[in-house]
């Protein structure tokens, strides 16, 4: 910004050294001087404020499920200590008056969204809940929070932005802070955090507004977004991601432990996920002997183990990019956040080093190309659609690296709680971030589709994927062993005790006669439309085996089947079994060769058939053997006993 340079991510990383990068910035400015950056300017706001790009996006899927919460940012605080009501709510409202997104209402008078703003003096809502005298306070907390995480925003209305104080004791509160996603992002979080304490500790004190004038607001960003994202700029964007999204699979074929339903839920749950402090250091480690971020190398193991879990040597994951990269809007409250999908490509069995490689030089070129929307990517890739899923992928990974700055309120102790917020808009949602000496975080999945089990052996399959590649990254990333000893001794020998105890004394029709007794009534046969009972089953098989003892069938003969797959083979094999005979099964799509010779060793004298298996066999085969006609319509053994 101070001397009108872009400087390239490829750039910064290609020269770690300081003085080889000012040499190559000297050269770059020597070739093509200084560049023309366009100024973000406020616009008027006489004229109809146009929405940003992304909140175009989320504005039209609002419109498809106006009751949805899917979008929504939740921020759950509990507050210890003598709260001063007045100042906190006077802090709050001072942040809604100084972010324009913050006061955003999204109208359609003619069909087509425009941005109003609220008064200034709007005031940010916080409805006040007294649970002190409650014997059920923490049942009525969870109740509040999740009656709050499940309450949807007008976004005609407004404010999009709301509040719950919750007083747990004298000196203790829970305070529930919603925004909705189309007026804010992660990164505005840590803005408005930091703001609201240093707004509050201002008011305690007797003192004013202690926060400098803001020079733009969003919607003046919005105007520039539109204005600068277009030309050449644009097809050069739009061409990189039809390029690099071009042939992607549609879908991440992750083993689920449920069928996916015909239209995607979004309810989910977490499980907590912490790299000790010595991984973590051992992954800098790595991270500086390769090139890469913390972020790419775990980004490049997140994508082994999601690549053996599915087959799939070539995935797409979701990135958030915080879309920041411009000084003037570091300090704005609004949707920023964009999206990128990142192509990894796990092929030809790459060692560790090879994949970490792989992964820095997409995340780079990915990053060259952030400007295009991912609203826009899509319409442009033009993804296969689908009501199950999501399109290009399925799978996200975030990484929390923008500071919130420090969160003190004289006179309280602050921590974070849960927020009762239970919804996911992936199949699996990877959040981590550095937290002091550690990296820490959850990994989100749709209930839908998994167990919370599977989640937490999928969370170690990552942990140990990460020991293994600090400890050899000359190692053949296939290769590296997942499974701890427990859950491979599960898999290998605990499935495969397959030994039970079963009455040894009986014979197979003699259970299922059995089976009969027990739940005559149930279904025991399903065949296209046709439903048959045990007890319509068994007495089928009874009076067909009464006919095949009439024809002399005896104990251990052989009688041959050759019939379709149907009701009437089932029947076939419990009669032959009924009658004591040893079935000889002969399948008509066998060769008639095949067949042939079976019937030679094997010397049935009396064969059960119907079109299939009389046309597989033949004249010449029949013409020795007793057939019974399976398919007939007034069978000789109709009127047969239908007794066991």
């Amino acid at each position: 910004q101070a001397i009108g340079f872009t400087l390239p991510l490829t750039t910064l990383f290609a020269k770690p050294v300081l003085a080889d990068l000012a040499a190559s910035i000297m050269d770059e400015l020597s070739r093509s001087g200084a560049q023309d950056l366009p100024a973000i300017v406020p616009v008027s706001r006489e004229a109809p404020l146009v929405l940003s790009f992304a909140q175009q996006r989320l504005w039209f899927l609002a419109q498809l499920d106006q009751s949805s919460t899917n979008y929504h940012i939740p921020l759950t605080l509990r507050l210890r200590g003598m709260l001063d009501h007045s100042a906190w709510q006077r802090s709050l409202d001072h942040v809604l008056a100084r972010h324009e997104a913050l006061r955003s209402v999204f109208v359609a008078p003619e069909g087509k969204p425009w941005v109003e703003l609220l008064p200034e003096d709007a005031g940010l809502p916080v409805v006040e809940h007294d649970l002190r005298d409650r014997p059920d306070a923490d049942e009525a907390l969870l109740g509040l929070c999740r009656e709050e995480a499940r309450t949807p925003f007008d976004l005609a209305r407004g404010p999009l932005i709301r509040g719950r104080l919750i007083r747990i004791a004298d000196e203790e509160h829970v305070f529930l802070l919603t925004q909705h996603h189309i007026v804010s992002d992660g990164w505005s979080m840590g803005v408005l955090l930091r703001e609201l304490s240093q707004l509050y500790r201002a008011f305690v004190a007797g003192e004013g507004d202690p926060l400098p004038p803001l020079a733009i607001q969003y919607p003046d960003y919005a105007a520039w977004q539109r204005q600068w994202l277009s030309g050449e700029r644009l097809q050069s964007q739009a061409q990189y991601w039809r390029n690099n999204l071009s042939g992607a699979p549609a879908r991440l074929a992750l083993p689920t432990d449920r069928p996916r339903p015909a239209q995607q839920s979004f309810a989910g749950a977490t499980v907590p996920i912490v790299i000790d402090a010595e991984l973590t250091r051992e992954l800098k480690r790595l991270s500086l002997q390769h090139g890469t971020t913390l972020f790419m190398t775990v980004l490049a193991a997140w994508a082994a183990v999601l690549s053996r879990l599915s087959g799939q040597d070539d995935l797409v994951i979701g990135v958030p990019s915080a879309n920041r990269g411009r000084r003037e809007i570091e300090e704005l409250i609004g949707f920023f956040v964009n999206t990128l999908a990142l192509r990894l490509d796990l092929s030809g069995k790459p060692l560790v080093s090879e994949l970490l490689e792989r992964t820095r030089c997409t995340v780079l070129a990915a990053q060259e190309h952030q400007d295009l929307p991912f609203e826009q990517v899509v319409e442009i890739v033009q993804p296969p659609r689908a009501l199950d899923h999501t399109p290009l992928f399925q799978v996200m990974l975030a990484w929390q690296n923008n500071a919130a700055g420090t969160f003190d309120l004289p006179g309280l102790m602050v921590e974070a709680a849960a927020d009762g917020f239970d919804q996911v808009k992936f199949d699996l949602e990877l959040s981590l971030g550095e937290q002091g000496e550690v990296i820490a975080g959850t990994l989100g999945y749709a209930t839908a589709l998994f167990d919370r089990a599977t989640i937490e052996r999928e969370r170690d399959y990552l942990l140990a994927l990460l020991r293994a590649m600090v400890a050899d990254a000359q190692q053949a990333v296939g290769r590296i062993e997942l499974l701890p000893a427990d859950e491979r001794a599960y898999l290998l020998e605990e499935l495969n005790r397959t030994a039970v105890t079963y009455p040894e004394q009986q014979c197979i029709h003699e259970l299922f006669e059995a089976q009969v007794q027990k739940a005559p009534e149930a279904v025991a046969l399903v065949y296209q439309d046709q439903r048959v009972s045990y007890r319509e089953l068994n007495a089928r098989a009874n009076r067909l085996a009464h006919h095949l003892i009439g024809l002399g069938v005896r104990p251990d003969q052989p009688v041959a089947i050759c019939v379709a797959r149907s009701v009437a083979m089932v029947v076939g094999l419990l009669a032959i079994l009924k009658a004591g005979g040893a079935y000889l099964p002969l399948d008509p799509a066998y060769p008639p060769a095949r067949l042939h010779q079976v019937l030679e060793d094997a010397a049935p004298r009396v064969l059960l058939a119907d079109a299939a298996g009389r046309s597989a066999l033949g004249d010449d085969a029949l013409r020795d053997l007793t057939v019974v006609d399976l398919a007939a319509t007034m069978p000789e053994w109709a009127n047969l006993p239908a007794s066991d």
